[in-house]
């Protein structure tokens, strides 16, 4: 009886992945040099990153906001996350004129705000507030927001002297942006319009 090695996924380098095109709209993350595929988001998801994205734009000009651009951040090889949503700052919207993909990379500045929603599951929560918690924060982002409609709640990750300091949002209590001072939306008000 022959067995056969289970095969081992090829390591991508940052350069490698920047160039990778399957011919396809699969959306991909790179995770310590690997490929992985994200599944398409759930429509709970959707609501709320297209919710927010029409509320920042009335604090905001809309050539800051952005959806579908990648970060690379560090890890023990290549790595490179797709937030749900993403606030420029006018540095990070500048590094990416005339670039062929949307991806700030580690020798860019960093955005302002990156924005996640958690989807269901244990992976995905330990991803959303472990992993890319410390990611983005070694990138040095300003804010990261976690939005959990299965808890009922968004963390909203404040970067103070290299480190992120968190805030949970239940409830009726507005959010509180350095970014966006003007923003006074609730983590309920956002998470209900995840259920409409």
């Amino acid at each position: 009886m022959t067995q056969t090695a289970p095969s081992v996924p090829k390591l991508m380098t940052m350069e490698e992945y920047l160039a990778y095109d399957d011919g396809t709209d699969t959306r991909y993350e790179l995770v310590d040099g690997v490929l992985v595929e994200m599944p398409p988001e759930s429509q709970v998801n959707l609501s709320i990153a297209k919710y927010l994205l029409f509320e920042f734009a009335k604090h905001l000009p809309i050539a800051l906001l952005a959806v579908g651009t990648e970060v690379e951040v560090t890890g023990r090889r290549a790595r490179c996350r797709l937030p749900d949503l993403l606030v420029h700052t006018e540095e990070s919207r500048a590094a990416l004129a005339g670039a062929r993909r949307a991806t700030l990379t580690r020798d860019m500045p960093p955005p302002a705000i990156v924005i996640e929603v958690v989807s269901p599951g244990t992976e995905n929560r330990d991803r959303d507030y472990r992993y890319k918690r410390t990611e983005y924060a070694a990138r040095g982002i300003a804010e990261y927001w976690i939005i959990d409609p299965e808890r009922q709640q968004v963390t909203l990750c404040l970067w103070v002297n290299g480190q992120y300091e968190d805030t949970l949002y239940t409830g009726a209590t507005p959010l509180v942006s350095t970014i966006i001072p003007g923003f006074k939306l609730s983590a309920a008000q956002i998470l209900a319009f995840g259920q409409n």
